[in-house]
C-alpha cells in the first residue's frame, strides 16, 4: 500500500512539473512572438513615415500583447492557482530571509 501511494504522489508531482513547464514554454513563446510582431509593426510604420513615438504607441502594436496576455494570465492561474504572485512558501522564505538579515545586523552591531 505504501509503494502505491508513493508512486501516486510521484505521478502527481510529475504532472504538476509538466504543467509548470508548459506554462513557461507558453510564456516564452508569448514574449518572443510578441516582440517580433511589435518590432515588425513599428518598423513597418516607420517605413510609412510615422514617427517612432506614433508607431510605438499605436494600438496595433499592443493588441496581440493584451489579448494573448489575458490567455497567459489564465494559464498561469490554472497552473499556480490563487497563489500566483505570493505563495505561502514565498512568504516563509522572505520571513526567514529578513530574520537572517536582522541577525547579521545585530551580530555586526554588537561585535
Amino acid at each position: 500500500m505504501g509503494k502505491y501511494n508513493e508512486e501516486e504522489r510521484y505521478l502527481r508531482a510529475k504532472k504538476r512539473v509538466e504543467k509548470i513547464k508548459g506554462f513557461y514554454w507558453h510564456l516564452t513563446s508569448y514574449l518572443i512572438v510578441n516582440i517580433f510582431i511589435s518590432s515588425s509593426k513599428i518598423i513597418s510604420d516607420l517605413n510609412e513615415g510615422e514617427s517612432f513615438i506614433d508607431a510605438f504607441f499605436d494600438f496595433g502594436t499592443f493588441v496581440v500583447w493584451v489579448f494573448w496576455g489575458i490567455g497567459v494570465f489564465f494559464h498561469a492561474f490554472g497552473v499556480f492557482g490563487k497563489d500566483i504572485l505570493f505563495a505561502k512558501e514565498w512568504e516563509e522564505r522572505k520571513i526567514q530571509q529578513f530574520l537572517n538579515e536582522e541577525k547579521e545586523r545585530e551580530s555586526k552591531w554588537f561585535n
